[in-house]
This record gives structure tokens, sequence and C-alpha cells, in this order.
């Protein structure tokens, strides 16, 4: 299973959210960049970035910043002998410029979300022209898909919607659940459970995930991925350490 841990941004600067919540933000670094370094550092390979300004109000606030967390973690990666870093970015990304920008800039890969919901010619497009390198965020709220960074709720179910996606051809889905989002009270197994067995696609967990207990229980159903955001800033989890019992399944 891949680990991705998460830089969440507002003014360049790396936060985190509770529930969701814009009011009740917290900074943990004002460098973005070097948190980036730390992933790489700690032996993980993928990063999960999400412009929170982007994700509220469209386009890309952050992309300075979230160009210098792709330089900084590649070069973090190669100087242990690894391969470049694979970044991907979600938040805002509702036109096909804004993919093209993201992409031809060097980052690996674009998460869609409300357009993925609002504009489904957009993402059948985007999934023709750019296959893997597209991925779906489904985030949810009481069971409806959440948009417009998680300000409002869709008129879609999350099984629903997660097959329309498998069904356009998207490959991977990474589905969080907001009501565990940063409470720190782990993560809804049952949810991924459910969604691992009636989906044949890549499911990435994210919400709540809070201690290695959570890291292995995901692990062992099989899921493809799981990100881990505040669980990492607060010391709840050791990063090596995740990295090491997700590659172990």
């Amino acid at each position: 299973m891949i680990i991705y841990p998460a830089i969440d941004l507002v003014g360049g600067r790396a936060v985190r959210l509770f529930k969701g919540d814009y009011a009740q933000m917290t900074v943990y670094s004002e460098h973005p960049e070097e948190v980036a370094k730390d992933f790489a550092n700690a032996g993980a390979a993928h990063i999960h970035v999400v412009d929170l300004e982007g994700a509220r109000d469209g386009g890309t606030p952050n992309l300075e910043t979230v160009l210098k967390i792709k330089k900084a973690a590649d070069e973090a990666a190669q100087a242990h002998g690894e391969a470049a870093a694979s970044v991907e970015i979600g938040g805002g990304i509702r036109d096909d410029g804004t993919v093209d920008k993201y992409l031809s800039a060097g980052i690996d890969r674009v998460i869609l979300g409300t357009a993925a919901v609002n504009d489904p010619a957009f993402l059948k497009r985007c999934v023709e022209r750019y296959g893997e390198k597209i991925a779906v965020g489904i985030d949810v709220r009481d069971g409806a898909v959440a948009v417009k960074g998680w300000t409002e709720l869709s008129q879609y179910k999350l099984g629903e919607f997660a097959r329309m996606m498998q069904d356009a051809g998207v490959q991977t889905i990474i589905c969080t659940d907001i009501s565990r989002d940063g409470a720190m009270r782990g993560t809804n197994r049952e949810l991924y459970k459910e969604l691992s067995e009636s989906l044949n696609i890549d499911i990435v967990a994210s919400g709540g995930v809070s201690s290695i207990d959570d890291v292995e229980a995901l692990a062992a159903l099989g899921i493809h991925g799981a990100i881990i955001g505040k669980a990492y800033y607060t010391g709840a989890i050791d990063l090596a350490e995740a990295v090491e019992k997700g590659a172990a399944r």
C-alpha cells in the first residue's frame, strides 16, 4: 500500500483544517517545501497536495508553492539514490487550462473533485487525454458527495458516484470521509471495505488515518493507498514506519 503524506496549502503555508472548516485552520509550516523534503527523507515516494484556496475559489493560487514542493521532494529523493518523487495536486482543477498548467509543469497527477461532479464532459476529455494522470477525489459527508471545498453537497451518493467514475475510465479515486478528516478519530474502515469490495479501481483512503493500526488495517483490506495528514504533523504517526508497514502489504 502506498503512503501519501499530505500538504494542504493556504497562502503558501502548510495547514490543516478540522473537518473541512476553513475557520478552524492550524498552520504547521511557513515553508511547505521543507515539509516535502522531510517526507522524502522518511522514505515517502509520493506526496499528496491540496490547494485549499483553489478548492474553495477555483484557480491555482498556490501554483508557485506546489512547484517548490515538487522540486524539493525530487532533490531529496535523488539525494538518497531514489527516483524523482511523485506529486499529485487537487483543489480548484475545473478546466482544461488548469490541468495542462500543472501537468506541463511536471506535476505527476491531478485530482478532479468538483469538476468531476459538475462537468462530465470535462472529466471524459481529461481521462481520454491523460489516462492515469487523472484521479478523482470523492469527498463524503453523511453519505453524500461534497463539492466546492466541502462547502456544498451534490445530488450524488458515494456508491453511485464511485461507480460512475469507474465506468468513465477513472483509474484512481481518493475518498475522504469529511467527518473523520483532522479529527484523529481513526479512519472509516467499513466505508473503505465496502468500496474495495464493490469497485475494480485503485482506492486511496483519506481522512482520519491517525495511527499505525489504521495503516495496517487499510493495508490488510487491500486498499491501494492511504493519505496521512494531521497524524504526521502532530507526531501520532511516524512516517517512516507507516511507509514500511504499507510496503509490507
